[in-house]
């Protein structure tokens, strides 16, 4: 891929579940056993709820218990995976999130780029009234072709620019100032967007990086980003080879977000990860799932509408984190015939869903 260069479980104690069919007596056991579960703060499997039964789930959040409403979340979970039959969608077995969650229940909607440069995405080819005028059409389209799912506009920002030069301290990335990000900040409250600091390390790695932005990765509505793309572990220039991660990188990015959902109090954090080949994410079966964080392993190739499918199947769907999205260039995919790029409505035909949309 090319990319230009310049200078992101419920806790039910003390909460009441009442089932309106409390003569399934397997719906009984199934319930009391992921009640069980969840109190001893293990994974559950989405299959413990039965889209059949419905059931509300009380708590009381001012004795700090978190909720969500876990039906509607595997339901949710469920109708991503769009019918899939093989045993990957949806996750078998994974912890429902803190309260607060964006993931399943919106579909994320996103503009990438830099503000420095109009050819590394479209958030920095126009100016911020033009800009969100052409998100909010691409909001409209995804509302329109999934009427079920509200859409959360977000700005996707590189924070972090990997170069070809190895800068003054070796490290091979740019990091960009703090006036550049809090006008990101400012133009995101124009249409109640989240953000994203995308991080591309270089000859940096995730620990030294990710802690720089801790001022503003506290704050409840920015997000973490990281390419793998540009993470150079065997000292390559970036941007002449691939770079990796593997699922120790991506841990401490969890671990790290987790830490500051816990001190601060925040809803959980969303973890994007950048991926189109089989090397840029290694042993993904490592990768642990945390009730503070949502990770999206998303598709960031460009190529027409065959490749960037088979490549979704190849890396994506094929190794099944947690969520899946889905990135289309306004450039580079128009690049080959048939010129086109792939609409809400075909990508709504994939398995699973995407639930995380990106344009650059």
């Amino acid at each position: 891929m090319n990319k230009y260069f310049i200078l992101i479980c419920i806790l039910i104690s003390g909460g009441v579940v009442i089932s309106c069919n409390p003569a399934d007596q397997q719906q009984k056991t199934n319930n009391s056993t992921m009640n069980s579960n969840v109190a001893a703060g293990k994974d559950i499997s989405i299959d413990h709820l039965s889209p059949n039964t419905s059931h509300q789930i009380y708590t009381k959040a001012e004795k700090g218990v978190t909720s969500i409403d876990t039906l509607a979340y595997c339901n949710k979970l469920k109708a991503l995976a769009n019918g899939d039959t093989t045993g990957l969608w949806p996750i078998k077995t994974h912890p429902f999130p803190v309260k607060g969650a964006i993931l399943p229940f919106k579909r994320i909607v996103a503009y990438y780029g830099n503000l420095y440069s109009k050819r590394m995405g479209i958030l920095g080819e126009y100016p911020p009234k033009e800009m969100w005028k052409r998100l909010n059409s691409e909001v409209r389209a995804w509302q329109e072709t999934d009427s079920t799912t509200p859409v959360q506009p977000a700005l996707h920002y590189i924070a972090v620019v990997a170069q070809s030069d190895s800068m003054r301290d070796g490290r091979y990335c740019l990091r960009m100032p703090d006036n550049q990000i809090d006008s990101v900040l400012t133009i995101a409250k124009m249409g109640n967007a989240i953000i994203f600091l995308d991080i591309q390390v270089g000859h940096s790695n995730v620990r030294y990086e990710v802690p720089l932005l801790n001022k503003y990765l506290k704050m409840p509505q920015v997000h973490l980003s990281i390419d793998p793309e540009f993470s150079m572990k065997e000292g390559h220039i970036p941007g002449r080879k691939i770079g990796t991660m593997n699922a120790r990188d991506i841990n401490f990015c969890s671990e790290y977000l987790a830490k500051l959902v816990k001190e601060y109090k925040l809803s959980p954090k969303i973890l994007i990860v950048h991926r189109f080949t089989q090397g840029m994410v290694r042993n993904y079966k490592n990768i642990v799932l945390r009730p503070e964080v949502q990770i999206v392993m998303h598709m960031d190739g460009w190529g027409g509408p065959t490749l960037k499918r088979s490549s979704y199947t190849d890396y994506i769907y094929r190794e099944p984190v947690q969520f899946t999205g889905f990135k289309l260039f306004y450039k580079n995919d128009l690049r080959k015939p048939p010129h086109r790029l792939l609409t809400p409505t075909e990508l709504m035909q994939l398995k699973p869903q995407p639930i995380y949309i990106q344009y650059q």
